[in-house]
């Protein structure tokens, strides 16, 4: 029963908080903005379990859909479903429990926000397919991440401002960024195996295409910043991110794949400045 539930722990990704991370900094922003630094507790308190559950829930279903790529890939041939221990079937039924459990969540929150969880999860659960069809399932990654974004100004305030689809855009930037940053480790296998990406489709322009989304991610959080009336605390926090977003572009600049991945890591550190910018803000 113990090695059953290491190897669903293991699945779920939950002995790597990354993507975790990356996903809940937007979460944060996107609360604290809509409250204006006090945001309601339980509000909080549901969307960052929603956000543990929900990375997980995706990052199990991610597994099923590539059950027939991930023995092909070095980095996920030891995963879990791609190694044989974890069949496909048990993958969906943790999969639905980890779905309801969310669900249950949500069910605390008004009903706007509820009709907006289903398009969050129709978002999560078929971002892992889009792989097949389309070259851009990094912007597909970004819609399905960035959806808590407004999901979190309906939770909190009943409605979605036009400064929460700004967000909403510099969010879906930003994970298009740092997963072409994670897509360009994979490059080669999953151009043997016929993956498709945007770190293929951008090709040898790759550093030069995410140094201008980069700059358009910096611009649209200076204009969160301008429509919601924040202070130097948060452009700070948008400064140090910007100062990032360089140091980012430097590892990339061989294309190894070490440095690659070190690259998306570090967009853990660009979430966490904007929302110390936004915390402080609000604090004084």
């Amino acid at each position: 029963m113990m090695e059953r539930l290491k190897q669903y722990w293991l699945l779920a990704r939950f002995n790597r908080p990354i993507g975790t991370l990356i996903l809940l900094w937007p979460t944060l922003w996107a609360l604290w903005v809509a409250g204006e630094g006090r945001p309601d507790g339980l509000v909080v308190t549901v969307f960052v379990l929603g956000v543990v559950l929900m990375r997980a829930a995706g990052c199990v279903i991610n597994d099923y859909a590539d059950r027939d790529f991930d023995p092909h890939v070095e980095r996920t041939k030891q995963r879990p479903i791609a190694a044989g221990k974890v069949k496909p079937k048990e993958a969906l039924v943790v999969f639905a429990v980890l779905c309801l459990t969310a669900f249950a969540l949500v069910l605390l929150m008004n009903t706007y926000t509820l009709l907006l969880s289903f398009i969050g999860a129709f978002l999560a659960a078929s971002y892992p397919f889009m792989k097949r069809y389309t070259h851009l399932p990094q912007a597909y990654l970004g819609m399905a991440f960035g959806w808590a974004v407004p999901m979190a100004f309906a939770a909190q305030t009943g409605s979605i401002p036009g400064v929460a689809w700004v967000m909403y855009l510099a969010v879906m930037l930003w994970a298009l960024v740092y997963d072409t940053m994670y897509a360009m480790v994979d490059k080669d296998d999953d151009l043997k195996i016929g993956v498709k990406s945007t770190a293929i489709l951008f090709g040898a322009y790759d550093r030069q295409i995410m140094g201008l989304l980069q700059l358009v991610i910096i611009s649209l959080l200076v204009m969160v910043g301008l429509m919601a009336q924040l202070n130097w605390p948060y452009y700070l926090g948008v400064l140090i991110a910007a100062g990032l977003s360089i140091y980012q572009q430097k590892l990339i600049f061989h294309r190894q794949k070490v440095d690659c991945f070190k690259a998306f890591l570090n967009s853990n550190w660009f979430g966490l400045a904007v929302f110390a910018g936004l915390l402080v803000d609000y604090l004084l």
